[in-house]
């Protein structure tokens, strides 16, 4: 842990004073610490007075004290036992990776701190609920486990709870688990009997203030509640300021995924390196790759066997001379030792992606932080470019909670049905209070009791059998995640898992013969058997290689507005400010040679090919794509599947026509249409009625302000 830093002016000795005077001792002598962060020491008065918050500094900027020391004083000052804090993470590992910090922490008060999840035991669940902690690291879906579970009471078990500090808050509000998360909270205080201080912890957002407004859900503007960020500098998009952000960055083109080995393998011997694939394939065929040219290499992404990573993981934090190849599950703050570099291919999704992998680094007294970029095809060097663009303008995407969550409202009325033996037909919106998704659950209840997912006696409200039927598997454990993940095979050698792969794989492909072999935690395997019913398959080393890695995206629909218009302004001929090598300035100037013709500054171009097919280069995101082909109509072609940087349009069209179509397409602009199938990837899609369905994942798929910027921007056609 690196040690704070002093305030200037000598502020840190006089903070120390409204901390509690145990805790100020050891963060004196024990920690060794001259004073409080300027985080640490701003956080101090709001949090034990109360207050909602949220907490931004870079990574490694002691977030965690600054939420924990306030929140153990204030917890030294009240009366009562049992759980009184919970800290919530987005992933097991990083709760893993905490506790030992927490659990010394609350030992010095005199207080317990335990580990509730997934993979705890359930010897270890029967351990806490007869010795209550003082705080619980655990996640949103074993939160819920514990309110709907038998084997819990709750209201006894959360009687005493105050607070809750939310770390990564970010991960958590742009996507459902978020709106997951926040109806959980509001369940939470109604079973406490009092409303609950929520303090998000974060690395650098785009909107921090409306980031607190969601996290604090029907108490926004009844609880006070402040951003804290005295460390970061946050300008909007269009503010250019006069020095680059701190670290050192290099983008490289390096054409292919084994040149990238090789580079890696010959740069930086004797370090210790984390590089990031943002693929689990990729992972997977670098590892591999790296390992064939003699480096020391761990692996680390999702379709790993918890073992496996782990065992990847502790052997990485204790080497030197290696690397670990790795997804975001690395991304998240899990502690893997001293990083003397990161390595990047091709590009992360955000900006915000970039300063929590870049964070990783420069942790050592007297090392900077640093990021090495390889491209290994043009669309990965200009995806790379535009972001490092935006990230030297000090530009971080804002986090957008994802719209019209329609279906976690249905999943929680579910949960309340499991959680309480009695639910008021009429009454139940007072678990949610003023919480948005809830202002239009109506409709979504009476579908529920109509279907039979929910049964009535007598005004109450309790499960159905169809409900049962789609969600009670194994106690209901469906109801407690709001993810729907594609079929995944687990690989064993013998009775080790290794991890899950593609069930596409392991089908018999009639062109090719031999045996079928598998890439998976960096090895080549051989497939012995395949057992369908149980969705598994045994698999032995092989030498050499031959291996196939391959898993289902998910559907992810490609980079969003700010990112691809930075490409574009890129493509116009503006350079990200960082070191260029002259590989990544040869490859960028034949990207520009070869897109001239489809970018242009004044605007947006539409382009006739040689073949007469017509296509809109809006450079725009594929779902600002999607939604101004859902807007167009007969102007844009039907059987299309729009990209990031265009949509191919009627080759009837002609500029005559063009201005006519635009303008009355700017007064209606229409959400995207989706088909039945889509809705399988939205889960508790079956609790909802079809037409609310389809509206909730029209709405994910739009970007109705990028289709409005395209709409109103000048356009000319060209013919090539």
């Amino acid at each position: 842990m690196s040690a704070p830093l002093e305030a200037a002016g000598g502020s840190g000795p006089s903070s120390l004073d409204l901390l509690h005077p145990t805790l100020a001792h050891h963060v004196v002598n024990t920690l060794g610490w001259p004073g409080l962060r300027p985080l640490q020491r701003e956080a101090l008065a709001p949090l034990i007075d109360g207050d909602d918050a949220v907490l931004l500094a870079p990574t490694a900027g002691g977030k965690t004290e600054a939420a924990l020391f306030p929140l153990l004083t204030a917890m030294a000052g009240r009366t009562g036992n049992g759980l009184s804090l919970l800290y919530v993470c987005p992933i097991k590992a990083l709760l893993n990776n905490l506790l030992p910090r927490v659990q010394a922490y609350a030992g010095w008060m005199g207080r317990t701190a335990e580990l509730w999840h997934g993979d705890v035991t359930s010897a270890g669940r029967q351990r806490i609920l007869r010795g209550r902690p003082d705080i619980l690291l655990t996640t949103p879906e074993s939160i819920e486990s514990m309110l709907v579970s038998t084997k819990v009471d709750h209201r006894d078990f959360f009687r005493n709870l105050h607070g809750i500090v939310v770390d990564e808050v970010h991960a958590f509000a742009g996507d459902d688990r978020g709106w997951h998360m926040l109806a959980v909270l509001e369940r939470l205080g109604r079973v406490a009997g009092r409303s609950i201080q929520r303090v998000g912890l974060s690395a650098t957002v785009g909107n921090p203030d409306d980031l607190l407004t969601w996290l604090q859900g029907s108490m926004a503007g009844k609880r006070p509640g402040r951003v804290i960020a005295p460390d970061l500098r946050l300008p909007r998009l269009g503010q250019v300021p006069d020095e680059p952000p701190p670290g050192e960055v290099q983008l490289d083109y390096v054409g292919s995924l084994h040149n990238a080995a090789k580079v890696i393998a010959s740069l930086h011997r004797g370090e210790k390196r984390l590089v990031f694939c943002d693929s689990r394939k990729y992972v997977e065929e670098l590892g591999h790759t790296l390992r064939e040219l003699g480096v020391t290499t761990f692996l680390s992404h999702a379709s790993l066997a918890l073992d496996e990573r782990r065992r990847a993981e502790a052997a990485f934090s204790e080497a030197r001379d290696c690397v670990i190849v790795a997804t975001s599950t690395l991304e998240l703050g899990i502690d893997v030792g001293d990083l003397d570099r990161v390595i990047q291919i091709n590009a992360p999704g955000t900006v915000a992606s970039f300063l929590q992998r870049i964070g990783r680094t420069g942790r050592r007294r007297g090392s900077a932080r640093n990021c090495l970029f390889l491209a290994v095809d043009t669309g990965g060097l200009l995806d790379a470019a535009g972001l490092l663009h935006l990230w030297g303008r000090h530009w971080v995407e804002p986090v957008v909670p994802t719209p019209e969550p329609r279906h976690i409202v249905a999943q929680q009325l579910l949960a309340l049905c499991l959680q309480e033996p009695e639910v008021g037909e009429r009454l139940w919106p007072e678990w949610w209070g003023d919480l948005e998704p809830f202002h239009q659950g109506a409709p979504i209840a009476a579908h529920l009791i109509r279907e039979g997912f929910i049964s009535l006696d007598d005004g109450l409200m309790m499960i159905g059998p169809e409900a049962e039927k789609r969600f009670g598997r194994r106690h209901f454990m469906e109801l407690t995640s709001v993810f729907t993940a594609p079929p995944q095979f687990t690989a064993l050698n013998g009775r080790t898992e290794i991890g899950r792969v593609d069930p596409a794989l392991l089908a018999a492909d009639e062109r090719e013969s031999g045996p079928r072999r598998l890439l998976l935690a960096g090895r080549t395997w051989q497939v012995t058997w395949v057992d369908w019913r149980r969705q598994r398959c045994f698999v032995e080393p092989v030498e050499g290689g031959g291996g196939k890695a391959k898993w289902d995206s998910g559907g992810h629909l490609g980079s969003f507005f700010h990112l691809t218009r930075a490409v574009r302004e890129v493509l116009l001929g503006t350079d990200p400010k960082v070191r260029l090598t002259q590989r990544a300035v040869d490859a960028l100037a034949q990207a520009r040679e070869e897109y001239m013709e489809l970018v242009h500054p004044g605007g947006s171009v539409i382009v006739r090919g040689d073949s007469g097919d017509l296509r809109w280069w809006t450079w725009a995101g594929a779902r600002a794509n999607l939604t101004l082909a859902a807007t167009l109509g007969r102007a844009a072609d039907p059987k299309q599947h729009p990209s990031d940087a265009c949509l191919r349009m009627n080759a009837d069209l002609d500029p005559r026509t063009w201005a006519a179509v635009k303008r009355e397409a700017a007064e209606r602009i229409t959400l995207p249409d989706v088909g039945v199938r889509a809705l399988d990837g939205l889960k508790f899609n079956a609790a909802l009625p079809q037409h609310l369905a389809e509206r909730t994942l029209s709405a994910r798929l739009a970007d109705v302000e990028g289709a409005r910027t395209l709409l109103e921007e000048p356009t000319r056609f060209v013919n090539t």
